[in-house]
């Protein structure tokens, strides 16, 4: 039987092609995210170690734990700020080479080009790290030195060649209080790809003052970075960095709340952290996966059943001489393990060679990787065995009907007419009716108050799980009941699709509709492909939609500021920016909005964020949409303007009192008195120390010794009067309260999960280094010239080469560009279903004109042309095209619209169905069934007639 099934796969090889496209396509995703997952994967280990790679790290030995808040996307810990001047004491421990805070700031700086534009990156950031000779050892100088003072830098090559600049260059750099010029003094590179970072070596008494701006901790750090000496300037294996972790640990003071621990333990904390942040790709992939699996499984189950129709004679002989129906089914599914694993080979490769490609494209994007990008043997065994899988799945059922029919009538050439589609159409019809009843569930959960239903258990569940649940059972049982519902609707939607097609070409229109109409299964398997692909396209493009005709809406009729301001880099607008748009002739008001951080309300933090504002962004910029009090007086008397989602959360109403607290770093006068007494009397210990010794040497006649030591003792004079006083000040962080009133609750969909306040209010808890401006609203004085205001703001803002100036219609252009960005990942889904929807139309009428060589032989001894044969089978792909794109429209199209109620209160307020794109869609189906129904007809034209005549 395995011969059999041997010889019948070399005979049906070329109708396999089709069914092997579509495994290799499915394979080909389903091993390039596992490949990709650990390209990235290998990337972030190369990275880790080496942008951290000290032997031993020093750290907070409290782990901060705040169970109020939500749970973060990250699996690092994070642990309590260390005193900087723990150094000191590390320094001493034995096998200790070198010990210090490097400090490093990401987002804060912009690095102009030479050509006076920002450099940008893909996502990447820009770096600012304090660096010296031996403060990095994976990083080499090539050229130059390390800077030392604000106006020098040295730039990883990378940077360098992305600006275009090289040693002795002069450019911007953008520092958060502006500007400023910089010269390039050196160029360095690292053991490994930055991912296309920007990296810039800073002075380290640079970047520690931008650390301690960004973070407001001053004499503060998270890490004390040590390297070893056991390996001779070498790394330490893990066992020599233990050790030298337990002996720091032994050196550290008590009530320290520090504690070392080895480089290796760190690197791995920081890689598992980023790489359960990056998890989200490799399910992404896996859909583009999961779809050409699922639809390629039509193609096979298609391409097996006319496959085991044609030779059903052949398996009633071998039944007929005693062949068991187990081993008839062994010859039909040797034949599809054999497709499977050619398809998967193919699959393998050409998932390697997506993985290139995409690594090439980040290369030319500006983000290059140096991760392994080829395959691993468990990647190519997963993908053979899924490869292998789908295809036994999909011609299980036809193998299953070659060994159970009898061979009496498997032997009789009107074997196995095409069983009635009543019973699907019953089922498919309930599920989808339940499917349906699942998305009014989830609608009346996101849009009623109170019981959504009433019945108690379904309330108690809509409680308990909320929206997403319906959502995604209505979902699933939508799509499994069109699909099994689809047989059923292949005869009606055939007179209504090809009764134009009928009355336009009445020969070739009616014999198309009649021939869709006798395999009603494998019809409405082959629309299958569009209708998956165009449900998922046709509901995330209604959604994307909605997305911009909200934001749209809340521009048209909320926003009263002529122009906004924001950066492009990090979202922080520097403070002599906000002066000087303060200062642009025909500016009215300014409005800035301030994001606090770390702020409580009654001991909880809330899932939402916290701004402190003006009095002006009621009257100037929104109109608020009041549920309760008046926001504009709650924000000018100090009170809480909240919004509607917060509201509900907390059950806040107006005139509830709340507790709020907050952090504010100030200096700590004690223990910054008790470290300037410690160090000057190290210094005068020091001195006297070294004056001793130049006596001791002057009366033993030694005066060339006593003039050094004197030398050296005045040497530690000066380096004391010159020490950074920074180094020797200490802070604290105070927990600040204010009890404040609600005054008001509002529910524009950009406020409804914000808290509002003055900023008298908000000084009261926080200081400049937890609230910052992100965003500016300027409102023109009346009768001002709105283009010569905007040209006088961009002037303005200028200078600092990442602010930009938005009106209106830039504001809503801008928000759309986002959203269209991820329509980009929809097309692609788009893309995928219509080239696996090409080749089941393709393979589909490709059998069915083998199947039908007899009759379209006839067809053609009778009369008919050429171009009505082309014509008869171009309007039956056309047919299958439509038929399987308006299921998916239809379906697609109510999903998005449930999807838009449900996140109706997260900024959805507007549905906008996007019909131009439906209607092209559908334009595109028709095109697509035309496309597919050339090669079969070209192959049926191929025949002689008498030979097709002669067939049997």
């Amino acid at each position: 039987m395995i011969r059999i099934g041997l010889r019948d796969a070399r005979a049906h090889f070329s109708r396999f092609v089709m069914s092997i496209i579509a495994i290799a396509l499915g394979v080909s995703f389903v091993v390039g995210s596992f490949c990709f997952r650990e390209l990235m994967n290998d990337q972030v280990d190369q990275m880790m170690g080496s942008n951290t790679d000290h032997d031993v790290y020093v750290r907070g030995s409290d782990e901060k734990k705040d169970d109020d808040t939500d749970a973060s996307s990250s699996s690092m810990k994070t642990y309590n700020t260390i005193d900087d001047s723990l150094v000191d004491d590390v320094k001493t421990v034995k096998g200790v080479g070198t010990a210090e805070v490097v400090y490093s700031v990401s987002g804060s700086l912009v690095l102009v080009k030479q050509d006076g534009n920002a450099v940008s990156t893909m996502g990447s950031p820009t770096m600012g790290i304090g660096l010296e000779k031996g403060t990095w050892r994976s990083a080499h100088l090539t050229e130059g030195r390390w800077a030392e003072n604000r106006d020098e830098m040295a730039l990883h090559s990378y940077a360098a060649e992305a600006a275009g600049l090289k040693v002795g260059d002069t450019t911007k750099l953008v520092y958060p209080s502006g500007p400023e010029d910089v010269k390039v003094v050196g160029i360095f590179n690292t053991d490994v790809s930055q991912a296309g970072a920007i990296i810039i070596g800073l002075a380290p008494s640079v970047a520690k003052d931008l650390y301690q701006q960004q973070t407001g901790e001053i004499g503060q750090t998270q890490y004390i970075g040590v390297y070893g000496t056991g390996n001779k300037g070498q790394p330490l294996s893990g066992e020599q960095q233990q050790a030298l972790a337990d002996r720091i640990n032994q050196a550290l003071p008590a009530g320290s709340k520090a504690h070392a621990i080895t480089g290796d333990q760190l690197r791995d904390e920081y890689s598992k952290s980023i790489k359960d942040m990056l998890g989200f790709i490799q399910p992404l992939i896996l859909i583009f996966a999961v779809i050409a699996l699922f639809v390629g499984s039509f193609i096979i189950a298609n391409t097996f059943s006319m496959i085991v129709r044609e030779s059903m004679r052949g398996y009633a002989l071998l039944r007929s001489v005693g062949a068991s129906p187990m081993q008839v089914f062994s010859t039909v599914i040797i034949q599809a393990l054999l497709l499977g694993l050619v398809g998967s080979a193919a699959g393998i490769g050409l998932g390697w060679g997506m993985v290139r490609l995409i690594v090439f494209g980040m290369a030319k994007m500006g983000t290059p990787l140096s991760g392994a990008a080829s395959p691993s043997v468990s990647d190519m065994l997963v993908g053979l065995v899924v490869g292998v899988v789908v295809t036994f799945i999909g011609a299980a059922l036809p193998a299953r009907r070659a060994a159970m029919a009898p061979p009496i009538q498997a032997m009789n050439e009107t074997v196995n007419p095409e069983k009635p589609v009543r019973s699907r159409a019953v089922v498919g019809t309930i599920m989808v009716a339940f499917g349906v009843g699942a998305w009014l569930f989830c609608w009346r959960i996101a849009t009623v108050d109170g019981a959504p239903t009433p019945v108690g258990f379904l309330n108690t569940i809509a409680d308990r799980y909320g929206t997403g649940w319906p959502l995604g059972i209505g979902a699933g049982l939508i799509v499994i009941g069109v699909i099994v519902l689809a047989p059923a609707l292949v005869r009606p939607a055939g007179l209504v699709l090809g009764f134009l097609p009928s009355l336009v070409f009445r020969v070739t229109g009616r014999l198309a509709v009649r021939n869709l109409s006798r395999q009603k299964r494998r019809t409405a398997n082959t629309a299958a492909a569009l209708f998956v692909g165009v449900a998922i396209v046709s509901c995330l493009a209604v959604v994307a939609s909605s997305a911009k005709a909200s934001v749209a809406g809340i521009v048209d009729t909320g926003l009263k500021s002529d122009f906004a301001v924001s950066s492009a880099a990090n979202g922080q607008i520097p403070d002599a920016a906000v002066d000087a748009v303060k200062k642009v002739d025909g500016v009215k008001s300014v409005s800035t909005s301030r994001m606090l951080m770390n702020v409580k309300y009654d001991g909880k933090r809330i899932n939402g964020t916290s701004f402190a504002e003006q009095p002006s962004l009621f009257t100037d910029v929104f109109a608020p949409v009041v549920v309760s009090g008046d926001a504009n007086k709650a924000l000018r008397d100090g009170e809480l303007v909240v919004g509607e989602t917060i509201a509900k959360d907390r059950d806040w109403q107006v005139g509830d009192t709340v507790t709020m607290t907050g952090e504010r770093v100030s200096v700590d006068e004690e223990a910054t008195a008790k470290a300037q007494a410690d160090w000057q009397a190290q210094t005068q210990a020091k001195v006297d120390a070294l004056q001793q010794e130049a006596k001791k040497l002057a009366m033993t006649g030694d005066s060339a010794g006593a003039q050094a030591k004197a030398a050296e003792a005045q040497q530690a004079v000066t380096d004391a009067q010159n020490v950074d006083p920074s180094t020797l000040v200490r802070t604290k962080t105070e927990t600040t309260t204010a009890t404040v009133t609600v005054g008001a609750v509002i529910s524009n969909a950009v406020y409804r999960t914000m808290v509002l306040m003055n900023d008298e209010t908000a000084e009261k808890l926080a200081d400049q280094q937890t609230m910052f401006a992100i965003q500016l609203f300027i409102a023109a004085k009346d009768g001002t010239d709105i283009e010569a205001l905007r040209g006088r703001l961009v002037k303005a803002v200028k200078p600092y080469y990442v602010l930009s100036v938005l009106d209106r219609e830039d504001y809503k252009s801008t928000m759309s560009s986002m959203v269209d960005q991820i329509l980009v990942i929809l097309y692609a889904l788009l893309a995928l279903s219509i080239v696996i929807a090409i080749f089941g139309i393709v393979n589909t009428l490709a059998l069915s004109v083998s199947e039908r060589t007899k009759e379209i032989g006839l067809l053609r001894a009778i009369g008919t042309s050429r171009g009505q044969v082309r014509g008869m089978l171009a309007i039956e792909a056309a047919i299958i095209s439509v038929f399987g794109t308006l299921l998916g429209l239809v379906t697609g199209v109510g999903a998005g619209v449930v999807i838009r109620a449900v996140y109706s209160s997260k900024g959805l307020e507007t549905l906008s169905v996007p019909w131009d794109q439906l209607g092209a869609f559908l334009a595109l189906s028709i095109l697509v069934g035309l496309l597919a129904s050339v090669q079969p007809a070209g192959r049926a034209l191929r025949k002689p007639v008498l030979d097709a005549v002669a067939s049997e």
